[in-house]
């Protein structure tokens, strides 16, 4: 018996207007795959879901894989790029140990600051 495969699940912060924007461009490079796009911003009961605290998913990108598994920064825009026609290049290669740790720490330092502009800015 074959099970049915369970849809990606992104959860992003709209009220970024950096992350709301690749996001918008990454949902045009996704239209017909199977995505659930969770605006936490919009509705913040979602970071329940991956038993999460809101002000880490305003700060870093979750995905739920279509395992269950949760992915988090660097590993879920590789998990994104996994699932995205024509990007799966991008997840093989920026997925490679050394590149896959420095483009973590890139993730992590750039997400840290764009977290403090977009309190600085009272995004939310």
């Amino acid at each position: 018996m074959k099970h049915k495969q369970h849809p990606l699940k992104v959860y992003y912060n709209s009220a970024c207007p950096v992350c709301n924007a690749g996001i918008k461009n990454q949902q045009g490079k996704m239209q017909g795959c199977a995505v659930e796009w969770k605006d936490v911003h919009s509705n913040t009961q979602l970071v329940a879901e991956i038993g999460s605290d809101i002000e880490y998913v305003r700060e870093r990108l979750h995905v739920v894989d279509q395992q269950g598994k949760l992915h988090v920064g660097w590993d879920a825009l590789l998990t994104i790029w996994q699932h995205s026609p024509h990007e799966q290049w991008k997840a093989r290669w920026f997925g490679l140990p050394v590149i896959r740790q420095a483009g973590q720490i890139a993730y992590n330092l750039f997400a840290a600051r764009l977290y403090r502009w977009n309190r600085m800015k009272k995004h939310w």
